[in-house]
């Protein structure tokens, strides 16, 4: 018994002797660290996060793993949950070892979690009270339609909405005061506090438009096995001299004013389609006044100028008019892995490729990127990412009509190129400013209307300087500022970002999940999600966890056992964010019951111990 004792007693004294060693190390490296920002650290606000983030990021410098293993064995705190207090931790830690030692010097600090004060003061700082016991805010991006639909926002705020975020890469500043009018109105009407995020869009690293495809309307019966047509085409037919003009989704044709008059149930509508065919369109029904509904029961194609006859009973021809097709078509650009695409910096509208007879590509897909700095930018061998990850492609050459890339990732049939969609450069150091310039008109505005601002694609600490002496011009340096972490650089800068910025100013961090995939990969995005939430924890500083959390709920109001487990972690988040969608005001109702469940369970990285009723 007394070699055990001994024993024990020799693992404590060693234990201590690290531990005091440690810390020694600990503050040594911080205050290396802080010796490089000006920013007073003895506030008593922003400046104990900062320091403790310093302490924090130096403590993690060191493999802790095996004394941690030593802790548990001795029935002691394993440090594993020490980000928003590191020093009061490890004291509690040598003061409880040193007390069982019997040191005549030995006491114990009083400890009080002052870093989840902290924490949840700058939470509601940024994104107001709550109202009911769900510590974790819920953030919902607006559609267009929340210009009008004012039902929608009240809504939301009742299903448990907290704040709301304005896009705007989207709409206008009368579409935005629109927005913010009937989330005002909404928040006093149902008592429910919700603050306004407007989020700049940055610069537009999207893809361009595509060409207009060759109006043809391609009319396909569905068919049974056999043969027999079973459903007809649906064709709409407008009137061409109404003085409104269609908007419909349907096919749909214009007809000269004289025809339309002319028309009866029963009657056909007759032609010669683009491959020479004879085919009829026979009129069903009037709908509406400038409308009138028709079927197709053959395969037909019709070009914009076909001629089409009135034809009535037993042949009569009433008349004819020329048809324009009225759907707004796209060309249809399709990529494989190996092919050629370019990547051009003009206003010409995106092309597919042009093959030869053998079907071999002669001139390559082109598709244009608003961007023109991006050329010079570019070396061989940067790999490009568009459309959140589903192209993926490399630099291979730097021409005078743009960039060409080499396609490195596609679907095994192809992947569609669409409008609009986001480009990633993950390995290019892009020479753009922070703000462009239309970031800096509309910050005119979100200084005026919004209660925090987004600041996309910030990468560094002189972009956060940058944007914070643009607010300070404006008046707005109470406003404060959600650094949106999108790519691999703002992941490595993101603790001096944080250490120069939060003695200056109030500020939230958003993972942008979604860019972030593109720019490290899903398996390192897994990783660096945590991370950033133990370092943002460390410095007091709240975090939004963002993109497709229950986007297929959102969306199509049935959510996969994935999205469930992702909204059950976002619970360490201080607020998580939905896009918007069809049912988003359920899923904001589903989303608010996960997070008061599991709050119950998790804080953090501190698991509590609930009663469990099996």
């Amino acid at each position: 018994m007394k070699r055990q004792s001994d024993t024990s007693r020799t693992e404590l004294i060693d234990l201590l002797h690290n531990l005091r060693t440690l810390r020694v190390q600990v503050e040594q490296r911080a205050t290396e660290r802080l010796a490089g920002f000006k920013h007073p650290f003895d506030d008593g606000g922003f400046g104990i996060g900062a320091a403790n983030l310093a302490h924090y990021l130096a403590l993690r410098q060191f493999d802790l793993r095996r004394l941690q293993d030593r802790l548990a064995g001795v029935g002691l705190s394993s440090l594993g949950r020490i980000e928003a207090n590191v020093l009061p931790n490890l004291d509690a830690v040598i003061g409880l070892l040193a007390c069982a030692l019997g040191e005549p010097d030995a006491e114990l600090s009083p400890y009080t979690d002052v870093g989840k004060r902290l924490l949840e003061k700058h939470t509601d700082e940024i994104f107001g009270p709550m109202d009911g016991e769900r510590e974790v805010r819920i953030m919902v991006t607006m559609p267009s339609t929340a210009v009008v639909d004012y039902k929608l926002i009240k809504n939301l705020l009742r299903a448990g909405t907290n704040c709301i975020r304005i896009n705007c890469a989207h709409d206008d500043e009368a579409a935005w005061t629109a927005m913010i009018h009937n989330v005002r109105r909404a928040s006093k009407e149902t008592r429910r506090h919700c603050r306004v995020l407007m989020d700049l869009g940055g610069h537009k690293l999207r893809t361009g438009p595509l060409s207009e495809a060759p109006k043809i309307l391609a009319c396909k019966p569905r068919r049974d096995d056999f043969g027999r047509v079973v459903e007809p085409v649906e064709v709409l037919l407008h009137n061409a001299q109404a003085k409104k003009p269609p908007n419909v989704d349907a096919k749909g044709l214009l007809v000269s004013g004289d025809i339309f008059k002319q028309f009866k149930v029963g009657d056909l509508f007759s032609f010669i389609d683009t491959r020479g065919k004879p085919r009829s369109l026979r009129l069903i029904r009037h709908p509406s006044r400038n409308v009138w509904l028709a079927h197709c029961e053959k395969l037909a194609y019709l070009g914009d100028g076909t001629m089409a006859s009135l034809v009535r009973g037993d042949g009569e021809i009433l008349g004819e008019s020329a048809l324009t097709i009225i759907n707004d078509m796209k060309v249809d650009i399709r990529v494989k892995v190996g092919e050629p695409l370019l990547l051009s910096f003009n206003d010409e509208p995106g092309q597919p490729a042009l093959l030869n007879a053998k079907g071999r590509i002669v001139t390559p897909a082109r598709i244009g990127c608003g961007e023109e700095v991006i050329k010079q930018c570019l070396q061989q061998g940067d790999p490009v990412w568009f459309d959140d990850g589903k192209i993926g492609a490399v630099v291979e050459k730097i021409r005078k009509d743009g960039v060409l890339l080499r396609v490195t990732q596609a679907k095994n049939n192809g992947s569609r190129l669409l409008s609009d969609k986001g480009i990633n450069f993950p390995k290019t150091k892009l020479q753009l400013p922070p703000l462009s310039n239309k970031d800096l008109h509309d910050l005119d505005f979100v200084c005026q209307q919004a209660d925090m601002v987004g600041f996309s694609f910030v990468e560094s600490l002189e972009d956060l300087d940058y944007m914070l002496q643009q607010l300070d011009q404006r008046g707005g340096c109470n406003l404060p500022v959600i650094a949106k972490i999108e790519s691999d650089r703002a992941v490595r800068n993101l603790p001096e970002l944080i250490l120069g910025g939060i003695g200056k100013h109030k500020l939230g961090v958003m993972i942008a999940r979604g860019d972030l995939a593109v720019e490290l990969g899903s398996v390192r995005l897994a990783e660096i999600q945590e991370e950033i939430l133990w370092v943002c924890e460390s410095a007091h500083v709240p975090v939004i966890w963002a993109t497709q959390v229950l986007e297929t709920m959102a969306k199509k109001g049935e959510p996969s056992r994935p999205e469930f487990t992702d909204a059950a972690m976002s619970v360490r988040a201080e607020c998580v964010m939905l896009n918007k969608g069809s049912y988003i005001v359920r899923t904001v109702e589903v989303l608010a019951d996960v997070l008061s469940r599991m709050q119950a369970h998790q804080r953090k990285k501190f698991s509590r111990l609930r009663a469990l009723h099996w």
